[in-house]
């Protein structure tokens, strides 16, 4: 039988992994890079970034491969099916392979950590989102645009508001907090306020402001109250995009899995076992967990499906495309070299 090869893809706000993945479940490879949201270069900035790496994991297979039978491309800023269209169009103009299947990157975090046919999926790297998937496959979505759709939470989010604290800390508005140092010394700034006026100035990408997301949780950790009330806002955000998520896609299910996922949770243990508890608690129904494997795993699955491979691929492609973690219980790196 001639081998047969699936592309998944998941694309988030800071970074797109892709693996070429056979029918078998095993990772013929993996190869990271930039962001490739079409909220941030459009769609046809986005098929371009895939269409690099897919060139790359060619390369990097060390072999020649056949075409693709199929390509799940879930990609952050696929919010809405209009936006959806516009890829799929860009990404069908490629014709990377026989079937492609175009969706949100929340689609990927829940099938890396559910087998299940309903349920909900929560993103949380650099930017926030849900999905709930009914029974019937019916789905319940939000626009996930930002402050302008009430969004808050995710890395970016996280780190603006560390800034906020941070400058309020130094200029009396606010109470002391230890933010005011770390978020200074991150950027190797004298100041809260230098850090602001360098993004002011744009001599700061906005984006990097996601970097500050580890050192609120770690100072939350600590004891810090400005962080600890930023975390917790967070985990409550995490919350409300659960419940509404079930409530509007399986109201009358009595049980369903939450698979929370993306690399503010992935990254820090205690964010994730806050974040499973209070699911746990005002979900009601709802069966939580932190995916311990990476969100391109959930992609590689879909495309699976759509071949119709085996079920003991499922377990292959999770220990393949595994986060794994070390000693403190935070999760960094797969076990594949990227």
């Amino acid at each position: 039988m001639s081998e047969t090869v699936v592309v998944a893809v998941d694309g988030g706000n800071t970074k797109t992994d892709l693996a070429l993945v056979g029918a078998d479940g095993r990772v013929v490879a993996l190869v990271r890079g930039p962001s490739c949201s079409p909220h941030r270069i459009g769609a046809a900035g986005c098929v371009e970034v895939i269409g690099e790496l897919l060139q790359t994991a060619r390369e990097r297979a060390g072999r020649e491969l056949p075409r693709p039978a199929a390509a799940a491309v879930l990609v952050a800023g696929a919010d809405l099916e209009s936006e959806e269209r516009e890829l799929r169009e860009h990404v069908q103009r490629r014709d990377w392979a026989d079937e492609v299947e175009i969706g949100n990157d929340t689609l990927a975090v829940f099938r890396a950590g559910s087998d299940a046919d309903f349920g909900v999926g929560v993103v949380c790297g650099a930017g926030i989102n849900a999905l709930g998937i009914a029974p019937d496959g019916g789905r319940a979505r939000f626009p996930a645009l930002g402050a302008i759709t009430g969004d808050w939470g995710g890395g970016e989010d996280l780190g603006l508001s560390a800034l906020g604290a941070a400058v309020r800390a130094g200029d009396g508005r606010g109470p002391a907090t230890v933010l005011a140092e770390l978020v200074p010394a991150h950027f190797a700034l004298a100041s809260p306020e230098d850090v602001a006026l360098a993004v002011h100035h744009r001599k700061l990408a906005h984006v990097r402001l996601a970097e500050l997301a580890p050192l609120v949780l770690e100072a939350a950790e600590g004891g810090d109250e400005a962080a600890s009330a930023l975390r917790d806002r967070l985990v409550r955000e995490i919350v409300l995009l659960a419940r509404a998520a079930a409530t509007r896609a399986l109201a009358g299910v009595d049980r369903f899995d939450v698979v929370l996922g993306g690399s503010l949770l992935s990254r820090s243990r205690a964010l994730g076992d806050r974040a499973t508890e209070a699911v746990r608690a005002e979900v009601a129904g709802a069966e939580p967990r932190v995916s311990t494997a990476l969100p391109v795993a959930g992609s590689a699955l879909v495309g699976l499906a759509m071949i119709g491979a085996s079920n003991g691929a499922a377990s292959v492609v999770r220990e393949e495309l595994a986060l794994a973690g070390d000693a403190d219980g935070t999760f960094e790196e797969t076990r594949r070299a990227l």
